[in-house]
């Protein structure tokens, strides 16, 4: 995957969580994130691998998102891998 694709599935991540009426104000709790953030992440690499990070926090919400983008599951994953901070692993 390009980091251009890997963009693309994190914009769609950033789209479903938007229209996502109960899952969104969890995020933004848990991340202190604005909506006027949210609105400006679409253009930062840095904050849909974040995205990505979350919704992959909870295999249900992968679930989710990939069906509702007509995604295969590990897309998240792989697109995770291509944007800023996904080579780091993290063992928590």
């Amino acid at each position: 995957m390009s980091q251009e694709s890997a963009e693309v599935v994190g914009l769609k991540a950033l789209a479903w969580m938007a229209g996502n009426e109960e899952l969104l104000p969890v995020f933004l709790g848990e991340t202190g994130a604005s909506e006027a953030d949210v609105r400006a992440g679409a253009t930062d690499p840095g904050f849909l691998g974040a995205l990505l990070d979350f919704v992959m926090m909870d295999d249900n919400w992968v679930r989710e998102f990939c069906d509702s983008a007509s995604l295969a599951y590990d897309q998240p994953m792989h697109a995770r891998m291509m944007l800023p901070g996904g080579d780091q692993v993290h063992w928590t």
